[in-house]
C-alpha cells in the first residue's frame, strides 16, 4: 500500500499516515517537519516502538539525504542481531528507492497527481 495521509492540512507534527513497509500495516505519527532539512515520525508495530528520521543537506550538485531509525521493545531485546539485520535491510531498501526515484527522468509532479 502506498503511504496515505490520514489527517487534513499540510504535513506537520501530529500528522498521521498509514503505509505498508515490508508487508506490515503501519500507522505512523509525524513528530518533526523542518522544510528542506528533516522529517521524523514514529510508530508502534508488533510490540516494537520505531522512530525514523530523514535529514537533507544541500551539497554541491544536489542534496545529501541521510536516514536513521531506532527500534525498542521486548521483541527487539529478544533478538537484537536479527532485528538489527532487519533494520539495516529496511534502511538500505529505503535509500535505494529514494536514489532510484531521484535519479529517474520522471517529473515528481506526476507523483503528486499533477
Amino acid at each position: 500500500m502506498p503511504a496515505r495521509k490520514k489527517t487534513p492540512g499540510p504535513l506537520r507534527p501530529g500528522s498521521v499516515f498509514e503505509w505498508s513497509p515490508q508487508g506490515m500495516h503501519v500507522t505512523s505519527t509525524v513528530t518533526k517537519v523542518d522544510r528542506n532539512l528533516c522529517i521524523a515520525w514514529g510508530a508502534p508495530v508488533n510490540g516494537i516502538d520505531g522512530v525514523h528520521l530523514w535529514t537533507f543537506k544541500k551539497v554541491k550538485g544536489g542534496v545529501l539525504a541521510t536516514t536513521e531509525e531506532s527500534w525498542a521493545g521486548a521483541p527487539v531485546d529478544a533478538d537484537i542481531p536479527g532485528n538489527q539485520a532487519a533494520l539495516e535491510a529496511g534502511l538500505t531498501d529505503w535509500v535505494n528507492r529514494l536514489k532510484s526515484t531521484a535519479e529517474s527522468k520522471t517529473d515528481c509532479a506526476v507523483h503528486r497527481g499533477r
